[in-house]
């Protein structure tokens, strides 16, 4: 595995491209609500697709083709995607419901804690519900099988 652009490797490579493209879509995905494109986007967790399970779907389907389902690099990959995608949709989409909670509280109650410089409002968009981690997820397997050319 050399030649690779990024630390020579062709597998962050390719796991690079599938992340970049899930964060791109979330920036230009307001355009198809008659919207501007929202650059921030590209620097935030949450919507749709997971770039989390694109980053880990590209890396572990890439690993896949490269040194075959029965290799030890396959099976790390896969638990590790499998750990990702299940924390992405399950506790920081919990957290995110928290955080909206506490928000709703603290301002209906005019607590004098958003009054603060350090502090503003806790973060609610930090995962993703299961549709948008099945999306990721094709993504990320979809864009290492299109570029299996390049991986091998």
């Amino acid at each position: 595995m050399t030649n690779g652009i990024i630390f020579n490797n062709k597998i962050i490579d390719v796991v690079f491209i599938a992340m970049m493209i899930a964060q791109l879509t979330k920036v230009f995905s307001p355009l198809l609500k008659g919207k501007k494109p929202n650059i921030t986007r590209i620097f935030e967790t949450g919507g749709m697709p997971s770039s989390h399970a694109s980053t880990v779907c590209s890396l572990t389907t890439s690993i896949a083709l490269v040194y075959h389902l029965n290799s030890i690099e396959f099976a790390i990959a896969f638990v590790f995607s499998i750990i990702v995608m299940y924390d992405a949709a399950g506790i920081r989409r919990e957290a995110g419901k928290h955080a909206k909670l506490l928000n709703k509280i603290l301002l209906e109650n005019k607590f004098d804690l958003f009054d603060t410089k350090e502090f503003k409002e806790f973060k609610e968009f930090l995962g993703h519900s299961p549709k948008e981690v099945f999306f990721g997820a094709i993504l990320g397997i979809l864009v290492s099988f299109l570029m299996k050319g390049y991986l091998i």
